[in-house]
């Protein structure tokens, strides 16, 4: 009890409550600090020279495993699903069966599909292509020209493409790429029915 100096009690309880709301507020400032940062960088981080959502893709070379090279612009004319992948990444991996049946299913018929490995060992991309009897195409992209051009800094990446080259969207993370939902996404972003 304070008896007579309650108003020195006020004071200390004053104080101290000063402080709780200070540390509250200062709490409350770090918070959105951070938040706002968060969101920052995810606006911001792009890999260099990287195309956007709803924008052309320039022009790039496709070294073929087999050591036949082309144009990514000869790819125009049907709409395009491209893989960025790794042999070493386990999510690329996972994905790769569900590409193929894609593939199989609809590859040069309604669009073509491609995969870009990011591998720094060609061998052992080829080895992967080879031991999981992969059938549609695939490059190995050995300046990065792909990876940076298509934003994948993180694989693997699925980018829809259109006819005339305009990116449709980009899908981080592995999916199964011939599931009805799958199947619906990309034929909402082709405008054909699957």
């Amino acid at each position: 009890m304070c008896g007579k100096k309650t108003s020195g009690c006020a004071k200390i309880r004053g104080v101290a409550g000063a402080a709780a709301e200070l540390r509250a507020q200062m709490k409350a400032i770090v918070l959105m600090a951070f938040c706002l940062s968060a969101l920052c960088a995810g606006a911001y981080a792009k890999t260099p020279g990287e195309v956007e959502v709803g924008s052309q893709l320039r022009e790039a070379p496709l070294y073929g495993f087999a050591g036949d090279y082309r144009k990514l612009s000869e790819l125009r004319g049907r709409p395009l699903i491209i893989n960025v992948w790794a042999s070493w990444c386990g999510p690329c991996r996972a994905e790769m069966g569900s590409l193929e049946r894609l593939a199989r299913r609809y590859g040069g018929k309604k669009f073509n599909i491609i995969g870009v490995s990011t591998d720094d060992d060609a061998r052992a991309a080829a080895n992967f292509i080879a031991s999981t009897r992969i059938t549609f195409d695939n490059y190995l992209d050995k300046n990065l020209v792909l990876e940076h051009m298509l934003g994948a800094d993180t694989i693997p990446l699925t980018v829809l493409v259109d006819a005339k080259g305009r990116v449709l969207g980009k899908f981080h993370g592995s999916r199964e790429w011939d599931s009805p939902e799958a199947l619906q996404l990309i034929g909402k972003a082709f405008r054909q029915k699957l």
